[in-house]
């Protein structure tokens, strides 16, 4: 009788604890990471990710200088790893995704599906979509682009991203850097020499303060057509099938 009383919102906490384990940090966990991650493919890069990997099951932003700076090649080895068993989902990209591209990655076509919507609304539900009906074993990584994104609309895709076991990035300009954000980790890329650099602008612990400079291994094709000149293009572009129509039919295999 002469204990403290349990306020109602301490016990919502412990139930909201319960409910979803992996998505609670604790300030003295530092750099440890609950959730299921996979390998970036960099030593020096999964030296710095918490979990030595990209961690699943959270919204992590890739904001970008501009886009085609390397992005698709620092995600590669992660994408074949998820490839190997299930699907790769793309929403809004800014270019056409070329498939002989990416079958050149050893990234099989019929893992592979693109999403174009009409609208920001409907790329935010589609997204939102995939990650709360495509974590069942089906879908694998998530990779939405988008750049006008309300703080509101970011919770709602990271709390979506906490039910499911997808990886899931969202690549986002690097002046929305100054933005808040729910995202438990952030990274700025910029395009160097031959490779990128990586900048950790917000992650759970000790923060790295100096920027990471990771050299790209030279490809001679990317899997999105974007404005690299054709010379380090594949030599076949298919043409695209009929976009997908959101909220209305599945997504378009292309």
């Amino acid at each position: 009788m002469g204990g403290k009383p349990v306020s109602s919102l301490s016990l919502a906490a412990q139930a909201l604890a319960e409910q979803m384990p992996h998505a609670l940090w604790r300030a003295n966990q530092t750099l440890s990471y609950q959730a299921a991650t996979v390998s970036s493919g960099y030593l020096l890069m999964d030296e710095i990710l918490p979990g030595q990997g990209w961690p699943g099951s959270v919204l992590i932003e890739l904001l970008l200088q501009q886009a085609g700076i390397g992005e698709m090649q620092l995600l590669r080895p992660a994408l074949q790893t998820i490839a190997a068993k299930r699907r790769i989902v793309l929403v809004q990209p800014p270019h056409l995704p070329q498939i002989a591209a990416w079958a050149d990655w050893g990234l099989p076509a019929e893992r592979l599906l693109w999403i174009k919507a009409k609208s920001t609304a409907d790329a935010l539900w589609s997204a939102e979509q995939v990650l709360r009906n495509g974590g069942n074993g089906c879908c694998g990584a998530l990779l939405f682009w988008q750049t006008q994104v309300r703080p509101e609309s970011l919770r709602r895709l990271h709390l979506a991203a906490q039910d499911t076991d997808m990886l899931f990035w969202m690549m986002r300009s690097l002046a929305c850097a100054q933005d808040a954000s729910p995202s438990p980790l952030r990274l700025g890329l910029r395009p160097v020499t031959n490779g990128i650099r990586v900048d950790i602008l917000k992650q759970r612990g000790a923060r790295r303060e100096d920027p990471l400079f990771l050299s790209l291994q030279k490809q001679t094709s990317v899997p999105l057509d974007s404005s690299i000149p054709s010379s380090y293009h594949a030599l076949l572009d298919r043409p695209a099938s009929s976009a997908t129509r959101t909220r209305n039919l599945p997504a378009t295999l292309v």
